[in-house]
């Protein structure tokens, strides 16, 4: 890994992270959800930011900018979809945009469904992908302002990641999107000793992210719509993938 990550705890159970090149001196902070902890974080290493990527308007993403950007002149990066409800923005991104992050570079990837201009950050030579409220640990995120469809997409992107990109996802939701997980796919071994290592986890107060890519397509229900035993537990073995994932999301919407 040519950048060092750094996983924040925000808040009640955000996340944000910072990215920076030694070599190079540069850092990057993507999502700010409040300004305290990331700021004592950069002070700790004595890290400038550099630069800020927002991945959507949520204010438990961004609260933090303003405060940020006072302290160190960070430039702001974000989807140009979002630029009327984001904090005012240097950059504004559309898909496939590249985004320089110390000696990597970060491709913008359109991923709707939480809200319509959220947007993901993958570095390929990092083997990180930022999906804060999409694709998540163990889960996806709510929906907001998309449609089923529009998240089964954005998700269908994401799982086309080599398996080894590690997930970095907005929030410490994992133990929960756990517990629903195994209600639809109970007889999964690898979800099983999932749901352990994350207990073992949490009971330390260690976060249960960032998380691989080979994990979720093993564990997470909304990456499984095709598995044939996950069909049957919710009697849809003719329906289509995206039908199978509508209900899992209205499913998990009132677990």
């Amino acid at each position: 890994m040519t950048l060092e990550l750094v996983t924040i705890p925000c808040l009640k159970d955000n996340y944000a992270y910072l990215l920076h090149d030694a070599a190079l001196d540069e850092t990057t902070l993507i999502d700010a959800p409040e300004a305290g902890p990331i700021l004592a974080a950069l002070k700790a290493r004595g890290w400038h930011l550099d630069q800020i990527l927002l991945t959507h308007h949520h204010w438990d993403h961004i609260d933090g900018v303003g405060e940020i950007v006072e302290a160190t002149s960070a430039a702001i990066l974000g989807a140009a979809a979002d630029a009327h409800r984001l904090p005012p923005l240097t950059r504004a991104l559309v898909e496939a945009d590249q985004v320089k992050i110390g000696s990597d570079t970060a491709y913008v990837i359109d991923v709707p469904g939480h809200t319509v201009g959220h947007i993901a950050f993958y570095l390929p030579a990092t083997g990180l992908c930022f999906t804060a409220d999409s694709l998540m640990a163990a889960g996806c995120g709510r929906l907001f302002e998309g449609t089923p469809q529009q998240m089964f997409d954005s998700l269908a992107k994401l799982q086309q990641l080599p398996p080894s990109t590690l997930i970095c996802s907005g929030h410490e939701y994992t133990a929960a999107n756990l517990a629903f997980a195994i209600s639809v796919d109970p007889e999964n071994p690898a979800l099983q000793a999932r749901i352990r290592a994350v207990n073992r986890a949490r009971s330390g107060n260690h976060p249960t992210v960032p998380v691989a890519l080979s994990e979720e397509l093993a564990t997470n229900p909304f990456l499984r719509a095709q598995d044939p035993y996950i069909r049957q537990q919710l009697g849809m073995a003719d329906a289509t993938d995206a039908q199978v994932f509508t209900k899992l999301r209205a499913l998990k919407d009132n677990f």
